[in-house]
């Protein structure tokens, strides 16, 4: 007896005719998959058994295949990990935040109008664009429904966070499902997705420079033309490829409730002059995109963090190609959205769980759990330096840099 050795397993064989027509028909079977009345039965499926005989004797042939890069737990056992109260919103709890954030907020424009003081507006701009940010990690919630079970608060606490710094609530909740739904998938992604090498080859200047220069005041220019590989739309539009026909008027609310912010915002220009809309509004909302960029493009950007093609790829294995990362005594202040990884597998999780879920599944996730306590802004210049693209082929790949290439395929 010796032992066949193949990419699909290792098989123990009889040196026989009946065998090695038995060991064929299992390998174009493992191969190809077969179609039963059952269904269809692929190679990431099936364990067959064959038994044979012959005069002398008898052997049975055992052969399992499964997904090179199978993860070992499934979602199930991810969930079981996770105290049941972690995926319990409480809607006293959740507008707590909400009000607190906006009393902050109010509390900061009283300080900067009392004071009114060059030498305080750039800490002004500082803390007030990181509550702007802080509050659209509230909407944020709202969009996902862990901020409550309640429809209709979600929708309207959501809007209250986001249209006063311009995010177009639901235009933005549906693409970013979107992202949820496809993370670490190259050809379906919608959030920071990696571009190809060809691609990044045939990009003009303009938009290497947005991309992947000036990274942290790309937000706005997002809003407007998204650029999803499959879908690319206005977030503003109802007729954008970004939604259904079912989303129509949805997309057209928020789009109202942001020409009205914009109208606003335009009242007070031309009542109280540039200055004082680049004091009290521009600036800090300048700082929430900066925020908001560096937090979003950190959470998948890094060398160390696969992304997958085709059948290589499924909801778990995605939803783990992201990273937890520390910022610090603003963990709190920005409601632990750093807390990253949890919130991609369950969505559902309110903020103020995720570190509670975060702990019960480390020991389950093992290896496949990413964490970094790098400084900030070490991590973004590693980063910024490093990923630029991936590999035009491969079903696992890492980003690559634009300066120095590495062989970073699976």
């Amino acid at each position: 007896m010796r032992k066949l050795t193949s990419n699909q397993g290792t098989i123990n064989s009889v040196q026989n005719p009946q065998f090695r027509l038995a060991s064929q028909t299992l390998m174009f079977v493992i191969q190809f998959g077969v179609k039963t009345k059952l269904g269809t039965i692929h190679s990431d499926q099936i364990t067959i058994s064959v038994q044979l005989s012959n005069k002398s004797n008898q052997a049975t042939l055992s052969a399992s295949a499964t997904r090179k890069s199978e993860l070992p737990f499934t979602l199930q056992d991810v969930k079981a990990a996770i105290p049941a109260h972690c995926f319990e919103p409480s809607v006293g709890k959740s507008l707590s935040y909400f009000f607190i954030d906006i009393s902050i907020i109010a509390g900061l424009y009283f300080i900067a109008y009392k004071l009114d003081s060059w030498l305080f507006f750039p800490i002004f701009w500082v803390m007030q664009g990181t509550m702007f940010w802080a509050l659209f990690v509230v909407g944020h919630d709202c969009g996902h429904g862990s901020f409550s079970k309640i429809k209709w608060l979600n929708n309207l606490i959501g809007h209250l966070s986001h249209i006063p710094i311009l995010v177009p609530y639901h235009g933005w909740r549906i693409s970013h499902r979107t992202h949820h739904a496809n993370t670490g998938n190259i050809d379906t992604d919608e959030s920071w997705h990696p571009v190809t090498e060809s691609k990044f080859n045939m990009m003009v200047w303009y938009e290497k420079l947005l991309r992947f220069y000036i990274p942290l005041v790309a937000y706005p220019v997002y809003l407007f033309r998204s650029s999803s590989p499959l879908r690319q739309g206005s977030h503003f539009l109802p007729s954008s490829l970004l939604f259904k026909e079912s989303d129509k008027w949805d997309i057209i609310t928020s789009t109202s409730c942001m020409i009205g912010m914009v109208s606003f915002l335009g009242l007070i220009t031309y009542q109280f002059g540039w200055v004082f809309f680049l004091q009290y509004y521009f600036m800090p909302y300048l700082m929430f995109v900066i925020w908001l960029d560096l937090v979003t493009y950190l959470h998948h950007t890094e060398a160390d963090i696969p992304w997958y093609r085709g059948e290589d790829w499924y909801f778990l294995k995605g939803a783990l190609s992201t990273i937890d990362r520390d910022y610090g005594f603003i963990n709190p202040i920005h409601h632990n959205i750093g807390t990253h990884v949890v919130h991609h597998i369950f969505s559902s999780i309110p903020h103020y769980h995720l570190k509670t879920a975060t702990e019960a599944i480390k020991p389950l996730l093992g290896e496949y759990y990413r964490c970094s306590n790098k400084p900030i802004w070490k991590s973004f210049i590693q980063s910024y330096w490093s990923c630029h693209f991936v590999p035009d082929n491969g079903l696992k790949v890492y980003y690559q840099s634009a300066w120095k290439a590495e062989k970073t395929v699976d």
